[in-house]
């Protein structure tokens, strides 16, 4: 596929960014374009609102995998592009758009050249939340088509166009979203006495949860708690009654997890006798870490710090969270960041991409394709 015409995809799918599981106009598009491919080795399956594309070897001993998200974000968009978002409050903040483009021009390759082993394209749904990895990983459609071995990647802001970072074993980090309500009893502000004020309960306990990594992790350990939003109050005359933190919980082990959502607990618990009020937690969506396959992962960063034009970077682990890892919980297989050079991180309204990673991705993805089925 020509570069001008996946930059045209990029731009087209990055005005129609979606939420979780309602992604119905990304599906449309991507499928739209999938069917300007030759078709006489392609089958396509529908999953919710993400798609499954298998390409059929000419002499298939194995099935690769390559995994595209193509969910966008609730950030309103500020990049100022003529191609900016048509979706009002809604932007590909995290690079989807690139990831859905770059696996569109692999597949479009093998479509065309048929591979000698299986290819499946994985176009899914909803990983900015509440998840769509771990559903369909338990589908029908997946089970039907399952690979045995998987690979993702993940835009980098930070790192140059060409380059590519990864690293056997742990990538990402676990993580979990976490939500808190607190009510007790409302009141007129000059009338403390006859309250229970809800923001001054929930700003106690947004400075516990300070001690938490300081006092409760292992030092050699890392974790991080942050409360991202606080929410509570009608009126600045008015005690409140009610009030909400939103915040995200990531740790580079399972045990830490389960240490830091205890110590959570055992807070709100103590907010709840000292405040004479009622709490309730939320822990939304849960994602596994990313744990990168040492084989699979040594073999990809040996080909990449051999091809010419590619700069390998074998890179620290990171608090980020994906829900890729639950495919390499099951399958065996890497993810990888790829550099865009943008000066806004990921998640930012002023993310801006650079497309020339676009080409550059596809054909590295190509011959490492093309290689790993010639041993």
């Amino acid at each position: 596929m020509q570069t001008d015409r996946l930059i045209e995809i990029r731009r087209d799918l990055h005005r129609i960014p979606e939420p979780g599981f309602q992604e119905v106009k990304t599906q449309q598009y991507i499928k739209k374009t999938i069917e300007e491919f030759p078709q006489d080795n392609i089958e396509i399956k529908p999953w919710r609102t993400g798609l499954l594309v298998r390409v059929t070897g000419s002499a298939p001993e194995k099935t690769y995998g390559y995994r595209a998200d193509i969910d966008g974000l609730p950030i309103p968009e500020e990049t100022g592009a003529a191609y900016q978002s048509s979706h009002k409050g809604f932007m590909h903040a995290c690079g989807h758009d690139f990831h859905m483009t770059i696996a569109l021009g692999v597949l479009a390759h093998f479509a065309a050249n048929q591979p000698k082993d299986n290819l499946l394209f994985i176009f899914q749904p909803a990983e900015e939340g509440p998840g769509g990895a771990q559903p369909l990983l338990e589908s029908e459609e997946f089970r039907a088509w399952k690979p045995d071995e998987m690979m993702a990647l993940h835009i980098a802001p930070e790192y140059p166009v060409g380059t590519v970072a990864t690293k056997p074993g742990l990538l990402f980090a676990n993580t979990s979203e976490l939500f808190i309500d607190l009510k007790g009893k409302g009141g007129h502000a000059a009338l403390p006495h006859l309250a229970n004020d809800m923001v001054v309960a929930c700003s106690q306990l947004v400075t516990q949860f300070q001690t938490i990594v300081a006092r409760n992790v292992a030092p050699l350990d890392s974790a991080v708690v942050t409360v991202g939003k606080i929410s509570g109050g009608t009126k600045q005359n008015i005690i409140a009654e009610h009030a909400r933190l939103e915040g995200t919980i990531r740790t580079l082990s399972i045990e830490s997890m389960d240490v830091v959502k205890k110590r959570i607990e055992s807070l709100v618990s103590g907010i709840e006798t000292g405040f004479d009020c009622a709490a309730s937690i939320n822990y939304g969506a849960n994602y596994c870490q990313v744990y990168n396959n040492h084989a699979s992962a040594e073999r990809f960063m040996a080909f990449t710090r051999n091809r010419e034009n590619s700069v390998l970077v074998e890179c620290e682990k990171a608090m980020t969270g994906e829900d890729f890892g639950y495919f390499l919980e099951e399958i065996p297989g890497l993810m990888f960041w790829l550099g865009v050079n943008s000066p806004s991180g990921l998640h930012s309204s002023t993310l801006d991409a650079k497309e020339e990673a676009i080409p550059f991705a596809v054909q590295l993805l190509i011959d490492y394709l093309e290689d790993v089925q010639k041993k």
